[in-house]
């Protein structure tokens, strides 16, 4: 009988694979943590910077307000928005997409859209039960109110 024999010291082809495949996955792993590190500071900014625009938006009004008074005129009124046909569900959507991590009030999406509230209702009673990119959150014990996010 001929046997071969083979230095089990060096890796055969099976072994470079599997290093290969472990450093590949390492990769995978800190590419995961990166992006759950950035994920957390860009949400610790958020919860930072909203309160300081709320009260830029505060002043900003307050300003307005008085400059109208100092030129002898009435303040302009911001008027509400109109929007379209499809317009409306098109800037829904893409608002509920700019911030998928959270869940908004109907009366919330009206606030950043500059619109009435039974406006945005409406819409989701109409066309936003069915639409599929929309996740429509229970609450309330009767359940008669939602939040929406987007799925």
């Amino acid at each position: 009988m001929n046997t071969i024999k083979k230095d089990t010291g060096s890796p055969d082809k099976y072994d470079l694979f599997i290093q290969r495949i472990d450093y590949f996955q390492s990769l995978v792993d800190e590419k995961k943590k990166l992006q759950a590190e950035i994920s957390q500071i860009q949400k610790e900014f958020n919860q930072k910077i909203r309160p300081i625009e709320d009260q830029l938006l505060v002043v900003i009004k307050k300003l307005e307000t008085n400059l109208s008074k100092l030129e002898g005129s009435t303040p302009q009124q911001a008027g509400i928005s109109k929007f379209g046909r499809g317009q409306l569900g098109a800037s829904i959507k893409g608002l509920l997409r700019s911030h998928p991590e959270k869940s908004f009030k109907p009366r919330e999406i009206a606030e950043a859209l500059n619109t009435k509230g039974t406006v945005i209702s409406l819409w989701f009673n109409k066309y936003g039960v069915n639409d599929p990119e929309i996740d429509r959150v229970l609450t309330g014990k009767v359940g008669k109110r939602f939040l929406y996010r987007i799925k």
